[in-house]
């Protein structure tokens, strides 16, 4: 009987593609029916259940799993050889049921309708659209920076502890949901992982975990990056699973709170995405807004450049190569490398008629 189970799981993992693959020609059916039904009951039943923790859970269940996975190995390992067929089907089962924990539990969201259409924004700008945004980004770097440090020249240092930064990221959000109520990531579960090195050396600043709900931030990232990527983190939880998408909502996130460091680290997160895509447009038009920064600005871009090179490895590209290609597989064509939308979510918001007064 189990091994009839066993097989019977095994095969459910074709079916279960095809459901999956079929559903997603059906986003109105995702956004509605999971996106904004289902999955909001799972994710805020996992995040009251695991939020209070102060370990990251998840974690800790990967490393129970991976343990378990080196001894089942090991003791198997005979089996491998001489009962081949039994060892697939034990693999191919296991898969099944992962397949299916995942897509009911978050990974369907890789098929709700895009973010423009959901608030209401449009998808494609102009060039000078761009430049208008950029210069109106820049103003508000500048400022920010301004009103934090005298000196143009020093760089931003956040005076926060790491704990206190992620305590307050959900802060911004109570002011987002009164203009987007299901941009609502409460109750708070976000963590530093355990697991922020290897996070780190494989070019990660955070994930979520889809089988906890915990929004896991690598703990050992420049201080001005916690803001963007815990919201970032919670744009995933609340069910935005495309990188593009939750890097959009995470500004929303950490410019709508009240403390300068949050929306000093918005705006310049979001000028560096609106820069790239300058520089891909028209390089010496790059070179005259980068000039128009405080040069502090530029410090906190060279801070955060250095970190990550610090950490380059050989494994690096294939860890994001490996990613990448997950992101494909679920209907993100650009995978990781999505600037482009990212920056036509800013044009646009900007453009629309949103009150732009939460962004000061």
């Amino acid at each position: 009987m189990r091994s009839k189970a066993k097989t019977i799981l095994a095969w459910s993992l074709i079916p279960q593609i095809l459901v999956v693959k079929g559903l997603s020609y059906f986003p109105n059916f995702i956004e509605v029916v999971y996106s904004n039904g289902i999955y909001q009951w799972i994710s805020t039943l996992m995040r009251y259940v695991f939020g209070w923790i102060p370990l990251s859970f998840g974690d800790i269940i990967y490393t129970i799993a991976g343990i378990y996975l080196i001894r089942w190995v090991i003791l198997n390992r005979r089996r491998f050889i001489k009962e081949i067929k039994s060892v697939l089907l034990d693999v191919v089962a296991a898969i099944a049921l992962l397949y299916l924990a995942f897509n009911l539990l978050w990974g369907l969201n890789y098929y709700r309708l895009p973010l423009h259409k959901t608030l209401g924004l449009e998808a494609e700008y102009t060039t000078e659209e761009l430049l208008n945004v950029t210069d109106i980004l820049i103003v508000k770097a500048n400022d920010l920076h301004a009103r934090i440090n005298e000196s143009d020249t020093i760089k931003v240092t956040v005076p926060y502890g790491k704990s206190e930064l992620l305590k307050m990221s959900t802060e911004g959000f109570e002011w987002l949901k009164l203009k987007y109520p299901s941009l609502d990531p409460s109750p708070r579960s976000v963590k530093r992982s355990i697991y922020s090195i290897p996070l780190t050396y494989m070019g990660f600043g955070g994930y979520l975990n889809p089988f906890t709900n915990e929004a896991q931030i690598d703990g050992i990232i420049p201080l001005h990056k916690y803001p963007v990527t815990a919201c970032h983190e919670q744009a995933h939880q609340i069910g935005y699973a495309a990188e593009n998408e939750a890097n959009f909502i995470g500004f929303l996130g950490a410019a709508n709170n009240e403390d300068l460091y949050f929306r000093y680290a918005a705006h310049i997160f979001a000028l560096k995405h609106c820069l790239y895509e300058v520089a891909r447009r028209d390089a010496d038009m790059f070179e005259t807004k980068k000039t128009m920064l405080r040069p502090g600005i530029i410090k906190n871009y060279e801070e955060e450049r250095l970190f990550w090179m610090s950490y380059q490895n050989p494994l690096e590209p294939i860890f994001k190569e490996t990613f990448n290609t997950f992101l494909k597989a679920n209907s993100q064509a650009d995978g990781i490398k999505s600037y482009s939308y990212v920056v036509a979510l800013l044009v646009n918001y900007y453009k629309s008629e949103v009150d732009n007064k939460t962004l000061n």
